[in-house]
């Protein structure tokens, strides 16, 4: 599925209508760190997985 810049404008702007602008750098700062925990997990996860010489 491909977004347009219509698309992705209109998306931003009911985010922006559903949780306020004030909410908004909260809402991005819990994503980063969502994202940041998902990628040491799965990086810790790779390194149990991985078979010992």
């Amino acid at each position: 599925m491909n977004l347009g810049p219509m698309e992705i404008i209109l998306i931003l702007l009911i985010v922006l209508l559903l949780f306020g602008a004030k909410k908004l750098p909260e809402l991005a700062r819990g994503i980063g760190q969502a994202a940041r925990e998902f990628r040491k997990g799965i990086q810790e996860e790779e390194k149990k997985e991985e078979p010992k010489a």
